[in-house]
């Protein structure tokens, strides 16, 4: 890669990263562990924190795909690009709109203990494939 793209798709890269580790990892789960904070209100404000989140790394993706592929981008830069943008784009169409119907139950009134949700163990899974993907793009971008 030149060194402008690589560059720019490193540093983007690795605000991505930052992103996703402090809302994913830190703020979600300790807004449910806050004083006065219920499951409802818990879930109002991660519906809204994650919508803003996810409109963020649609936008930083597309900031990284413009800088790999203005590079000539090496095969493991691609690949790593791909995986972290089809990991998203599969978190967008699939996963969150099957988590928004469950927290539409619950803040309908559904008893959350009721039944469980596969959906949020499948995100936080593409969530930390995502980050290494992230955190390997981030590297080797730089490295070139």
């Amino acid at each position: 890669m030149n060194t402008t793209s690589a560059a720019v798709a490193g540093a983007i890269t690795f605000l991505w990263l930052g992103m996703v580790l402090a809302i994913s990892f830190l703020e979600a789960p300790l807004k449910f562990r806050a004083p006065g904070v219920t499951i409802p209100i818990g879930l109002s404000i991660g519906r809204m924190v994650f919508r803003a989140l996810n409109l963020v790394e649609t936008a930083l993706a597309v900031v990284v795909i413009a800088a790999v592929a203005a590079g000539s981008p090496s095969a493991t830069v691609v690949a790593l690009t791909t995986i972290a943008v089809v990991v998203l784009a599969g978190q967008l169409a699939v996963v969150r709109p099957r988590l928004n119907q469950r927290s539409d139950a619950v803040l309908a009134g559904d008893d959350p203990a009721r039944r469980r949700s596969r959906a949020h163990l499948c995100y936080v899974a593409l969530e930390m494939v995502k980050v290494l993907s992230l955190l390997a793009l981030g590297c080797v971008a730089l490295a070139q």
